[in-house]
């Protein structure tokens, strides 16, 4: 793996404010900004939803949307770009639904960003901290989730939990 990789991984509950956080630190970078979104946009929540992030982030942002093959698109990126996925949660999500083992994608996605030039700020959501789900889809979910997050986080350079808008730095 290489040592000039630069990961950011920013962690959260739903609706506090890690993508608008993560939007944020990628603005702060110098470079080219891209954004990875992950989501399958299959209803007109979703669809209302990422035209908000759309409008918040403006347009000197380049989009790509890639909801399966993380690793493919993240071997694209170089110096000078500064890269927001967001987010690992859908991610995951899409390869649940597609029946596809998660750990080998995970993998060549953590290791096409260790040997990229470009800094990755990777946003994920921390599903472990509520009540446990009543059904076995749910509780298989939460513990992939769980598993992704301890490895993004072993991966990244630094690790921020964001609640109510405010980061607090893991690691």
């Amino acid at each position: 793996m290489s040592e000039i990789s630069d990961i950011t991984l920013v962690l959260g509950h739903t609706a506090s404010g890690k993508s608008l956080w993560a939007e944020e630190e990628i603005a702060l970078m110098r470079g080219r900004k891209k954004y990875v979104a992950t989501s399958r946009l299959l209803d007109s929540e979703m669809h209302k939803k990422a035209a908000l992030h759309a409008a918040r982030r403006g347009d000197d942002w380049r989009v790509h949307e890639e909801s399966v093959d993380l690793a493919a698109v993240c071997a694209t990126f170089g110096t000078g770009d500064a890269v927001l996925v967001d987010c690992a949660t859908m991610w995951l999500t899409n390869l649940m639904m597609d029946d596809v083992d998660w750990e080998p994608r995970a993998e060549a996605w953590l290791a096409a960003m260790h040997a990229s030039t470009a800094r990755f700020v990777v946003v994920s959501n921390d599903v472990g901290g509520g009540v446990t789900p009543d059904n076995t889809m749910a509780r298989r979910f939460q513990r992939m989730q769980g598993a992704l997050n301890q490895r993004l986080a072993a991966a990244a350079d630094r690790v921020f939990l964001v609640t109510a808008g405010l980061p607090l730095r893991l690691k």
